[in-house]
């Protein structure tokens, strides 16, 4: 998870700096704050959240994984997509009853 405009790689280095200097900073934030300008990330708070994932994803936090997420969404669009096709197919079933209960000549 995370921004799409910052490469994969630049997330994990970020977020291993950020795990390897804790102790020089007062605070995890300050911490997060002087890793992000360093790497030129826009936003602490962008930092903070991949921080905060990479935890939950390692166990050490609770929330929804990353893969668990993209598991959600993989089926969120099978959902939608059996929906869909449930809709043809009553319409189908509904014209083709209809057509059986017209007279023929």
């Amino acid at each position: 998870m995370g921004s799409q405009r910052y490469g994969s790689e630049l997330r994990e280095r970020a977020v291993k700096m950020v795990a390897e200097v804790r102790g020089e900073h007062s605070s995890e934030y300050a911490t997060i704050c002087h890793v992000a300008e360093l790497l030129g990330i826009t936003t602490p708070e962008t930092l903070r959240k991949w921080v905060r994932q990479d935890q939950v994803d390692s166990g050490d936090r609770a929330g929804t994984s990353t893969a668990e997420a993209e598991q959600i969404r993989a089926l969120k669009r099978e959902v939608a997509e059996l929906k869909r096709a449930n809709g043809i197919l009553k319409a189908a079933s509904a014209f083709f009853a209809a057509e059986l209960d017209r007279p023929h000549r």
